[in-house]
C-alpha cells in the first residue's frame, strides 16, 4: 500500500538505525544558523525570480488580450509582436533554469553537502 511507511533492503522500518541522522537532529540543523543561510539563499533567488516571470508572463497575457493591435504588429514577413514574445516567454523559462542550475552550484549545493555530512558524522 502506498500509505505505509518505507522499508530498507533488510525488512526493518524507517526507524532509528545507527550511521543515520535521528529526527532530533534534522530538527536541530533545520534551526541552526547555516541552514537559515541556506534557505536565504535560496529564497533570494527564488523569489524575485518567480515574481518576475510572473508578472513577464502576466504582460504578456494582457497585451495578448487587450493589446491586439501592438500584438499583431509585423515585425518581417509574417512575423509579428505577439510571436516573438511568445518565444521570448520559452526563451526566459530556459535562461531561469540556466542561472538557477548555476546558482544552486555555487551557493545551494556546496553548503548543502556541508550540512548532510555534519550530520552523516554525527549519526
Amino acid at each position: 500500500m502506498a500509505t505505509d511507511a518505507p522499508q530498507f533492503p533488510d525488512g526493518t522500518d524507517t526507524g532509528p538505525r545507527p550511521g543515520r541522522p535521528t529526527t532530533e537532529m534534522f530538527t536541530e540543523v533545520q534551526r541552526s544558523a547555516e541552514f537559515g543561510e541556506l534557505r536565504r539563499a535560496h529564497r533570494s533567488f527564488a523569489f524575485p525570480m518567480t515574481v518576475g516571470f510572473v508578472a513577464w508572463y502576466l504582460l504578456y497575457v494582457l497585451l495578448s488580450s487587450y493589446a491586439g493591435g501592438f500584438m499583431g504588429t509585423r515585425l518581417f514577413g509574417n512575423i509579428n509582436v505577439a510571436l516573438v514574445l511568445g518565444l521570448a516567454q520559452f526563451l526566459t523559462t530556459f535562461l531561469i533554469a540556466w542561472f538557477y542550475s548555476r546558482h544552486a552550484a555555487a551557493r545551494l549545493d556546496p553548503k548543502g553537502a556541508a550540512i548532510k555530512s555534519r550530520m552523516e558524522e554525527r549519526a
